[in-house]
């Protein structure tokens, strides 16, 4: 069994960025024709370019605000999609596209400061996240980001 738990956005919390049109920081929500592949942070799969339609908008995947707080764009679709929910592999169409994202994990302590930070490289990404919960103990939990973009992708819980 995974030792891990990828947490996607939560269908709610893109509902309310859908209704309410302005994210967290009170910017407008831009919808547009998929121009790059995302990811949507809700379905965790890539866009298909000039097809899809997305909605960009600035978000923290933080609860506290701290100096590591890294607001920034994301992507979601424009119509309500179920959440990832192969849960305890981390999401294969971003996996097998290292081109398209290059991924960096970061871990966090449960004060969300920093701790921890690896570069995906060439790793298997699940075996990596596996083996930074079975040995770096003062990791709670890690962001997934694209390493060249540096936005976030998606929560990682230790389970």
């Amino acid at each position: 069994m995974s030792n891990f738990k990828i947490v996607p956005m939560s269908r709610d919390y893109a509902r309310r960025i859908r209704e309410n049109g302005k994210d967290d920081f009170g910017h407008t929500v831009v919808e547009q024709i998929a121009t790059g592949s995302g990811p949507c942070r809700v379905l965790l799969k890539p866009f298909r370019k000039g097809i899809d339609k997305r909605l960009l908008f600035t978000h923290s995947p933080f609860d506290i605000d701290n100096p590591f707080n890294q607001p920034g764009p994301i992507f979601i679709h424009a119509d309500d999609v179920e959440p990832y929910a192969d849960v305890y592999r981390f999401p294969p169409e971003i996996k097998a596209n290292k081109t398209s994202f290059p991924l960096s994990l970061i871990g966090y302590d449960s004060s969300q400061m920093m701790v921890f930070t690896q570069l995906v490289g060439d790793a298997d990404v699940d075996e990596l996240i596996t083996e930074i919960f079975n040995n770096q103990h003062h990791v709670e939990y890690l962001h997934a980001r694209n390493a060249q973009a540096c936005c976030y992708i998606c929560r990682i819980d230790r389970i």
